[in-house]
């Protein structure tokens, strides 16, 4: 299996428990590579610093303890953005420009299945559920984003778990038309926006492989992406996975507390060794 996540140094605690959610939700061994986009910005945010090494190799050796046969591949793409995407009409979008990095997926020597993912999933079950889906005749396979499917369209998907055919991909260009649509037009969600309009063929999911604001006993992979709570009045909070007391006080959640635990013990021995 091979998957991607991007970011800066701060995506370091979202790949660590979303990898560690991964690996100990796997029913069985298997290859696993990690690849990991990251770059330097600091010409638009002094914090736009890139995943260090060692953060990476941190990650590697927490995965390797339950799945061997894992790696992790920290790739530098500020000189890919400078040159695609610099200074582009969506530098500035609603997250981070960080998210633009996976519209660079076709200019790097990745496999031709490839499974995106926001650093703020986890994985409830085997993720060889969602990988080992069928996308020989699509570009990418999605699931419906939980509040555009009701608001903009039936089938408006949510860009925070993708599988590509990196092939198809490739062939009909879909990462380059998005690094055009970002450069030149201001998107309502970026990337995710650039990515529907230039699909050619994609194919959807059951909410099970990407729910965004409900746990499931059939869930696949949670994402913990903005919510609306109504009480005690309407608002919303961005509760992410690695916010262990929020997950339980918020969510009540504790079939993820093997993972945590194991998360803060690693965030632990990091304190130490600085």
């Amino acid at each position: 299996m091979d998957i991607l996540f991007c970011g800066n140094d701060k995506v370091f605690d979202g790949v660590l428990t979303a990898g560690l959610s991964i690996v100990r939700r796997l029913e069985k061994p298997r290859p696993l590579t990690v690849h990991i986009f990251t770059m330097e910005l600091t010409r638009v945010s002094p914090n736009y610093l890139p995943m260090t090494q060692a953060h990476a190799d941190r990650i590697e050796a927490a995965l390797r303890r339950h799945n061997p046969q894992t790696k992790v591949i920290l790739y530098d793409v500020t000189d890919s953005y400078e040159k695609h995407l610099k200074e582009n009409a969506n530098e500035d979008c609603y997250c981070s420009p960080y998210t633009l990095l996976r519209l660079l997926a076709d200019l790097y020597p990745l496999p031709d299945k490839l499974l995106y993912l926001d650093a703020d999933v986890m994985a409830c079950k085997d993720i060889g559920l969602l990988y080992d889906q069928d996308v020989s005749a699509v570009e990418y396979a999605a699931a419906r984003d939980h509040y555009g499917h009701f608001l903009v369209s039936p089938n408006y998907i949510n860009a925070g778990v993708l599988l590509f055919n990196m092939k198809r991909c490739r062939e009909t260009g879909i990462f380059e038309k998005a690094r055009e649509l970002i450069r030149v037009k201001k998107l309502m969600f970026a990337d995710q926006s650039a990515l529907i309009r230039s699909t050619t063929k994609k194919k959807m999911l059951p909410h099970i492989f990407n729910d965004q604001k409900f746990l499931y006993k059939n869930t696949v992979i949670r994402h913990f992406s903005k919510r609306l709570f109504y009480l005690p009045y309407p608002h919303t909070e961005n509760i992410k996975q690695w916010h262990v007391d929020k997950v339980h006080q918020k969510f009540g959640y504790t079939c993820f507390d093997d993972i945590l635990e194991e998360y803060l013990q690693v965030k632990d021995r990091e304190v130490t060794l600085v």
